[in-house]
């Protein structure tokens, strides 16, 4: 794009004028410029330019022009306009893993009460405004922190929310998780439990021998399930003994379903209102291919909307579909055979299929597919 805008997310940042003495083409997020008097006497002049949630002093007001776009805050509970994805400690702010309790308090609960309370399908214009304010800002940051990374470094693993922390198959999708991200990909999920925090769980323990692994694995399972009490602060506790500072990988949750909680294992969180936007989001950005656990009615729909994806190559090309649990989607989910037959009788197109039980291989199947 041709001169596209600048995005401005702290103080430091402010721009001087031009030659022609505007500021033309940023787009201010969040800024308060009560705190730079000195750069609002200066009596800069804009024009295209943005202003998203700022505040914004009344001698600066007439230096707006009209070509420029001016959304004031929002006064929610939510920032409208964050401008970088959250992480563990921003979206779990006022958790003490000390005080299980603290968990109604902190920041992630008081949205979704706020949420809830206003109502999912909320007819209030302005909290629906200010929810596709934050999705919109959100995928803005999402998409800075992905443009660091060849787009096939992205792969993404789906499966159930109900997997236990004791569970075979969550160790096997932790395996893997952590073998991919030490070979370079960046592991994405829905951001919540289950499949979706082994997938984060193994990319945290990234770049440590299995001992350390097999440790925190132990230290999790004391709450396997995310209905458990300990399920979030052991999880914190795996943090504090297994600090990840090398590695990332980008978790997708919702508020839709925010009676799950996010996992803080993802060091990068998208977190979204709309699930919608969430799913669609999830399925495109994971152009290294897919890994696909056993899990439930969620996860059908997105191995659906993956093939749709896949076969009608919206992307470009088609991106390797990889299924965990012969057993589960031969016998139990039959939709392996379904997607074979689809696509040899040409209803599918260009699907790349494979289906196994053995962790290496599942980990051979996204690796021969980046190396082309």
């Amino acid at each position: 794009m041709a001169n596209p805008y600048k995005e401005v997310e702290n103080i430091a940042e402010l721009p001087a004028p031009d030659s022609t003495g505007f500021i033309t083409r940023y787009v201010f997020q969040y800024i308060d410029f009560n705190l730079v008097p000195q750069y609002v006497a200066a009596g800069h002049r804009f024009t295209d330019c943005c202003f998203l949630g700022c505040e914004i002093p009344a001698e600066m007001e007439d230096e707006i022009g009209k070509t420029c776009i001016v959304f004031p805050r929002m006064g929610r509970v939510y920032n409208a306009f964050r401008g970088k994805l959250y992480t563990g400690e921003s979206l779990y702010d006022g958790y003490d893993p000390e005080d299980e309790q603290s968990f109604a308090t902190c920041f992630d609960s008081r949205v979704y009460m706020n949420y809830t309370e206003q109502g999912k399908h909320c007819d209030d214009i302005r909290e629906t405004l200010g929810r596709s304010l934050h999705d919109h800002a959100i995928s803005d940051a999402m998409y800075d922190f992905l443009s660091r990374f060849d787009e096939k470094q992205v792969c993404a693993v789906m499966g159930g929310h109900a997997l236990l922390r004791t569970d075979d198959a969550y160790k096997d999708v932790a395996i893997i998780s952590k073998s991919l991200t030490e070979k370079g990909k960046i592991m994405a999920s829905g951001g919540g439990p289950g499949a979706m925090e082994a997938t984060h769980f193994g990319a945290w323990m990234a770049g440590r021998d299995m001992d350390e692994f097999e440790e925190a694995l132990e230290m999790i399972k004391v709450a396997p399930s995310f209905r458990d009490a300990g399920w979030l602060r052991t999880a914190f506790e795996v943090r504090k003994r297994f600090p990840q500072k090398n590695y990332r990988s980008l978790g997708i949750p919702t508020w839709f379903y925010g009676h799950e909680p996010s996992t803080p294992f993802a060091t990068d969180i998208a977190k979204f209102f709309f699930n919608s936007v969430r799913e669609d989001t999830l399925l495109s950005i994971a152009k290294g291919g897919i890994i696909y656990s056993p899990g439930s009615a969620g996860t059908f729909q997105e191995i659906f909307q993956d093939a749709a994806q896949n076969h009608y190559e919206t992307f470009g090309y088609a991106s390797p579909m990889v299924f965990l649990g012969v057993d589960y989607y031969t016998r139990e989910v039959p939709l392996y055979p379904l997607l074979e037959d689809l696509l040899a009788r040409g209803k599918y197109k260009g699907l790349i299929l494979s289906i196994t039980d053995d962790k290496e291989e599942a980990i051979d199947n996204i690796l021969a597919f980046s190396s082309r």
